[in-house]
């Protein structure tokens, strides 16, 4: 495959900034986490658990984190970074993108995304997640505020296979699309979106049934664009 090179380099830093000659893409631009889970450092997050939970990087291709949880109902295995280190900025981009899948698409509960602190995390009242209830394979995107909730279907899951699904917070248009393997299925309007409030990342699942669920995710890129690029 043939590659577009550029020597002397590329950058989206303004004019008349620091990183105006900078050989690449100025980094400060987004406060981004990304995580492909070839490690899991547990000491970063901080776990939340029903039951008896396994949380490992499994082998395989790509790098999947595996949150493996006991067999009663309603057992939690949850993750959550250690400070809720992202503030979404009214009128700055935001995105979510994951690949993941379930053991049951059916009888697990799911929530995937950037949320308030908490060690209830199927209870949102402030995020900007993916969320799956049990008794259902129809996986919802949703912003909330202050308990007030925004959703929308984004598809739907099956044991074992793997989707990617992403959010995005367009500024220009004021509104946040949302994608499930590789398509655009519909938008929220972002009345409810969480701007100014800290949030941290997220991940969980739980039983709907007494039987054990394994929510097991490829990788994980949260980002949004800081509030001004020349100050932050």
């Amino acid at each position: 495959m043939p590659t577009t090179n550029f020597p002397n380099g590329f950058t989206n830093a303004p004019l008349n900034s620091v990183l105006q000659n900078y050989l690449d893409g100025d980094p400060t631009v987004l406060h981004q986490y990304w995580n492909d889970f070839d490690i899991f450092t547990a000491g970063d997050w901080t776990g939340t658990a029903t039951g008896v939970v396994t949380n490992s990087v499994i082998a395989g291709d790509g790098g999947t984190l595996s949150l493996a949880n006991s067999a009663a109902n309603n057992d939690l295995d949850s993750l959550q970074l250690k400070a809720a280190t992202f503030n979404i900025t009214a009128g700055k981009d935001a995105w979510i993108k994951t690949k993941f899948n379930v053991s049951s698409a059916l009888n697990s509960a799911i929530t995937i995304g950037l949320i308030q602190v908490t060690t209830t995390p199927l209870v949102v009242t402030d995020g900007f997640y993916l969320s799956k209830p049990a008794a259902s394979t129809t996986l919802t995107a949703k912003v909330a505020k202050a308990s007030a909730i925004s959703s929308v279907n984004a598809g739907a899951l099956a044991d074992n296979t793997d989707v990617v699904v992403g959010m995005h917070y367009n500024s220009d248009d004021n509104v946040v699309r949302v994608f499930f393997n590789g398509n655009r299925v519909g938008q929220l309007a972002t009345t409810n979106l969480p701007a100014g409030t800290n949030l941290a990342v997220t991940i969980a699942v739980a039983n709907g049934t007494a039987a054990a669920n394994t929510l097991k995710l490829d990788y994980l890129l949260v980002s949004n664009v800081r509030p001004s690029v020349q100050n932050n």
